[in-house]
Order: structure tokens, then C-alpha cells, then sequence
């Protein structure tokens, strides 16, 4: 199996050639990763060059438009999807807020939507609220003992009454990535429609959003090494049926429909720099094996995925090994790195989480603490939201000297 070429990984960032980064191990990617030097070109260029209002007739109005349809586009063909499925919002809870108001209209006192307690607040607080108008909420929820969701309490939820479900394709906190197509099998066989946070799934790969089934897939591109917007992913035959949620005179067109609030015009315009990057890398490490230009996108968005996951599996082994050496850590999720991210939350006994990640700072090591916006899945593991864990979560950019610095701090403060 092919390598990742992590000399020409890094020399893409910027951030691994920044001054005043110098010493700095990024190690809370799962809550925003570096950007590619592709997206801050992008967004130099359309600052530069073409911030004005666009799709009107002079030339750099024209241009601008141009960028952002070609971004929606290359998106699409990327996640496996239609251009017109491709839905920009300013992040992912916004857009999710925004499907929760046309649900509101949509579903009927009654119906019964499935939430989990793993998930971040995101995929579970807006669809909680429609509580309020009737819908019935029901909790699949976690197994206190490992953290996972088992698909047996899925079947038992599942009913005639169910009319949507949303989970995680991997948690925040846990890093177990769900056999999606199973579970969305499932959901569709009972008649209702899945929704998936994708958002931290996405940054160790593009999913191909076809092949998963899901009537709704959410990623946040910030994550994903480009800008802080929110990508939703929606089947053409569930847009037509949901409420418009944009202005009156946009009901019609199926891009605008559940975009109320429109994202910043240069940020869609730079998705097209994360596309750059993720062909960039499709090129330098298989152009060799085959014949790129006559590959479909989501096929490159497939090795590219297993490129990215086949390095983080790698070096997260001995991370996780390293942890589960320290009897006084309890590890959240799986011991293993099989079908897991690279996302390790972990409390140590008698010792605050803010306060090792402090220590970790002052060593210029940063890593994430707190609950993460996943509140209800640590009260059902009985950890104190508001204390928390440690989060160490990093991506296929992060290099073994890096991995070894981390460990090597962790056993002094440990």
C-alpha cells in the first residue's frame, strides 16, 4: 500500500513554515485544523481580485460567481453527490438549526424523532427543541461501560411512528467511526430519514455521501483544512418535500432553500483550495498507478481517505498503548485503532483535565479539555461536564517526532 509522503504533506500548511509556530505541536485538530496553503491562496486571490457582490455582469462580479459554483461543483463530485445537494451554511450548527425549523412545519404531534447522547450538542439540542411542538424524542443511548452505541437499542427504538434519526458517523470524544450504511439501512426500512454529523469523521477523509445513503451528511470545512463554513449534503427528493427556509422568491431553487443566512462569498470561493490540496495529494502519491484524469473524484476521495487513515492509524497505536499503560487513565472508546479516529479523550483520577492541559501548554503542546459540546455523553459516562477530559486529536499532517514529544510530556505530568 502506498505511503503518505508526509515531507510533502507538511510543506503544503503554512503553519509548519510560520514563525511564530515554531516549537507548537497542534494536537486539538478535531476542533479546527490548519488550513492548506491552497485556501489561504484562494481566499488571497478573491480578496484581492473579486470581492465584490456576485453573479452580476461585469467581469469580476462574473469571476466571483464563477469560483463559487466551480466550489459547489468540485465539492459535489468529491462527496459523490449533485452540485444542487450541496448546501453552503456559516457552520454545521446553523445548518442543522436551520432543518430543525422546517421539520418543525414538516412533522406532524406524534412523530418521533431518535436522537443519541454520543453525539455533539449540534446533532442533538435542535431536534430536542421540536419538543416542544409535539414531536416525541427518544434517546439511543450509549453503553456507560465503553461509550458505543449498539445498533440492537436501535431496533428497539425504531418504530412506525419514527420519522427521523440522527447520529454521529464518529464521535467527538469516542473516535469510533459507525458502520453507517448499516444503520441508515435500518432507518430507511422503517420509513424515516438519516441524518449524519459527519463533522468528525470528515477531516481523516471526504465520505462518499452516496454510497453511505444518508438523506443528510453535515462536515464543517474548518476541520477539513479549509475555511470555517458548514457543508450540507441533502437529497434532492427530501429538499423538495421540507419547507422553504430562505426568502419567498428562492423557494425554487434548491441551493438556496435551506441557506437563510449566506455564508461569506471568499470562504465559498476557497472550498476550491481544499479540492486543490486533496487532488495535490491524489496526484503526488497515485498518479503514478493510474490514470488520474479518467478518475471519478469519489474515487480519489476514497484512496485518498485510506492514504490519510492508514498514516493516523499508525501513529495512534502507540499512543493508545502508551495511555492504556497509566492505571490511574480512563481511555474514552475503544483501546484499538480499528475503525477509529485519531480523537483520544481521556480523565485521569484525581487530576483536572484543565489542569494537564495547562502543564501540556506551557510546553507549546496544545490539546483540547473540557466537554467539547458533547455535555449529555459525559453525564452518561458520570464525568463532570464542566470538568471534562483531556482531548488529544490530531490528523494524517501530524508527524512521529510530534507523537513522541506528546508522549514524552504526558509521561512527566502523568
Amino acid at each position: 500500500m502506498t505511503e503518505l509522503d508526509l515531507t510533502f504533506i507538511r510543506s503544503q500548511f503554512p503553519a509548519f513554515s510560520e514563525p511564530s509556530l515554531e516549537g507548537f505541536a497542534h494536537f486539538e485538530n478535531a476542533g479546527g485544523s490548519y488550513a492548506c496553503g491552497q485556501v489561504v491562496e484562494r481566499l488571497h486571490r478573491y480578496y484581492s481580485e473579486t470581492k465584490v457582490q456576485p453573479y452580476y455582469g461585469f467581469e469580476p462580479s462574473c469571476q466571483a460567481g464563477e469560483q463559487m459554483d466551480q466550489a459547489r461543483t468540485r465539492m459535489a463530485a468529491w462527496l459523490n453527490v449533485a452540485p444542487d445537494e450541496v448546501h453552503f451554511g456559516p457552520s454545521t450548527s446553523q445548518n442543522t438549526y436551520v432543518i430543525a425549523q422546517a421539520l418543525r412545519q414538516y412533522l406532524k404531534p406524534g412523530d418521533e424523532i431518535i436522537v443519541t447522547n454520543q453525539d455533539h450538542e449540534a446533532n442533538i439540542g435542535v431536534w430536542r427543541r421540536l419538543q416542544a411542538d409535539g414531536i416525541v424524542i427518544r434517546e439511543w443511548q450509549v453503553n456507560p461501560a465503553n461509550a458505543e452505541l449498539n445498533v440492537a437499542d436501535l431496533d428497539s427504538l425504531l418504530n412506525e411512528r419514527t420519522r427521523v434519526v440522527a447520529f454521529t458517523h464518529c464521535s467527538n470524544i469516542v473516535g469510533s467511526m459507525h458502520p453507517v450504511r448499516e444503520w441508515i439501512d435500518k432507518i430507511h426500512a422503517a420509513g424515516a430519514i438519516a441524518i449524519v454529523d459527519g463533522v468528525s469523521y470528515a477531516g481523516h477523509g471526504l465520505p462518499d455521501v452516496a454510497a453511505l445513503g444518508a438523506d443528510i451528511y453535515l462536515l464543517s470545512l474548518y476541520k477539513v483544512y479549509g475555511p470555517h463554513l458548514g457543508v450540507m449534503a441533502m437529497r434532492q427528493e427530501l429538499n423538495g418535500q421540507l419547507p422553504n427556509q430562505g426568502h419567498f422568491f428562492n423557494a425554487d431553487h434548491k441551493t438556496d432553500r435551506f441557506t437563510p443566512a449566506g455564508p461569506d462569498h471568499a470562504q465559498i470561493a476557497a472550498v476550491n483550495g481544499v479540492i486543490d490540496y486533496f487532488e495535490s495529494v491524489y496526484a503526488h502519491h497515485f498518479a503514478h498507478q493510474t490514470d488520474g484524469a479518467a478518475l471519478a473524484p469519489a474515487q480519489k476521495a476514497r484512496a485518498v481517505a485510506l492514504l490519510f487513515q492508514q498514516a493516523e492509524r499508525a501513529n495512534m497505536i502507540p499512543l493508545l498503548d502508551f495511555l492504556a499503560q497509566r492505571p490511574l487513565v480512563r481511555v474514552i472508546g475503544k483501546a484499538t485503532a480499528e475503525n477509529r479516529a485519531p480523537t483520544l479523550a481521556f480523565t485521569v483520577k484525581n487530576r483536572l483535565p484543565g489542569d494537564i492541559a495547562a502543564q501540556l501548554a506551557a510546553q507549546k503542546i496544545g490539546v483540547g479539555n473540557g466537554n467539547c459540546y458533547a455535555w449529555r455523553l459525559l453525564q452518561a459516562l458520570d464525568i463532570p461536564p464542566q470538568q471534562g477530559v483531556v482531548r488529544l486529536s490530531f490528523v494524517h499532517y501530524t508527524g512521529n517526532d510530534e507523537l513522541t514529544r506528546l508522549i514524552e510530556a504526558l509521561d512527566k505530568i502523568l
